[in-house]
C-alpha cells in the first residue's frame, strides 16, 4: 500500500507522522514544492496551478490515495485536483478540527494564518460546526513561516504574540494551519493557564490519515512489522528530506524509519 502526501514545504509531516503511526508498512510518497514555497501570498489561481503540479507528481508514482497536507492548499485547489484525479486517485483534504473542538464544550481559540483568519472558509466552518459556542479567530503572524525554517527563536517570538491575543478562559485551541501541529507543546505551554483546566489542542493530522485509509478500505495495523519505504519530491524531482524537517520529532523518527525508495 502506498500514501502521497503533498504540501509546498513540511507542513505535512505532521499528517505523514500520523500515517506512520497507523500503518508503518505503508510506503510513503512525500511531493513538496520548494521552487514555488510559500503558497500562502499566491493568488488562487497560482496556487490551484503549483498543487496541480505537485500533485501529478505524486500520482505518477501510483499511490492509493493523496492527502493533501495544508489547509490552504485545501481550501483553493482541492476541487480542481479532486477533478483532475478522481476516482482514479482518492484525494483526502485538510479541514480544521473545529467540529470535535466544539463538540468538547467550552471556549475555543482557533489559531490561523492571517489570510485565513476571518475568511469566508473558516467564517463558514464556524458556522456549520460551532454556532453557539465563543470562538475566538486568532491570527498568527509569521508563524508557519518560522516552523517552516525551524527557526527557534521566531518561532518563540511567533507563539508569544499568538497567545496574547488568545482569551485568558479559552479552554481548546484549534491548531488551523498544519505547520502548527509541529510546535502543539510549545503552543500549549504559551497558552495554559496556572489554575485552569488542561487545555485542548485540536489538529487535523490524524483524522487526516484515518479518512485516507477509509477512502482505499484499508483499516489501521499500528503493530505491522516490515517499515514502508520513503520517497521524497522536491518540485517533481527526487531528492530527500528537507534539512528543517529534522529539527522535528515527526521528522527526526521519518527519516530513521523509512528505508528511501
Amino acid at each position: 500500500m502506498k500514501i502521497a502526501l503533498m504540501d509546498s514545504g513540511i507542513g505535512l509531516l505532521a499528517a505523514t507522522a500520523a500515517v506512520r503511526r497507523l500503518r508503518p508498512d505503508a510506503d510513503l510518497v512525500l511531493s513538496l514544492d520548494p521552487d514555488g514555497m510559500p503558497w500562502g501570498p499566491r493568488t488562487p489561481e497560482d496556487l490551484t496551478a503549483r498543487a496541480v503540479a505537485v500533485a501529478e507528481a505524486a500520482a505518477a508514482h501510483r499511490p492509493a490515495a493523496l492527502i493533501v497536507g495544508c489547509n490552504t492548499a485545501t481550501v483553493h485547489a482541492l476541487p480542481t485536483l479532486r477533478a483532475r484525479l478522481e476516482p482514479a486517485l482518492p484525494v483526502v483534504g485538510t479541514v480544521p478540527a473545529i467540529k470535535p473542538a466544539a463538540a468538547g464544550g467550552g471556549r475555543i481559540a482557533i489559531w490561523a494564518t492571517p489570510a485565513t483568519t476571518g475568511s469566508a472558509y473558516q467564517r463558514n466552518l464556524i458556522r456549520d460546526f460551532a454556532d453557539g459556542v465563543r470562538v475566538t479567530e486568532v491570527p498568527c503572524h509569521g508563524l508557519a513561516e518560522a516552523v517552516e525554517h525551524a527557526d527557534a527563536t521566531a518561532i518563540e517570538a511567533a507563539v508569544v504574540a499568538a497567545a496574547a491575543l488568545t482569551p485568558p478562559d479559552v479552554t481548546t485551541v484549534v491548531l488551523g494551519c498544519t505547520h502548527y501541529e509541529l510546535v502543539a507543546e510549545r503552543i500549549r505551554a504559551a497558552v495554559q493557564r496556572p489554575g485552569r483546566p488542561p487545555l485542548a489542542l485540536h489538529g487535523s493530522a490524524g483524522a487526516v490519515a484515518a479518512q485516507a485509509l477509509r477512502r482505499i478500505g484499508e483499516r489501521p495495523d499500528p503493530q505491522a512489522p516490515t517499515a514502508g519505504s520513503l520517497t521524497v519530491l522536491l518540485s517533481g524531482r527526487r531528492g530527500t528530506l528537507p534539512e528543517a524537517a529534522l529539527a522535528y520529532a515527526e521528522g527526526r523518527a521519518l527519516a530513521a524509519a523509512s528505508p528511501a525508495a
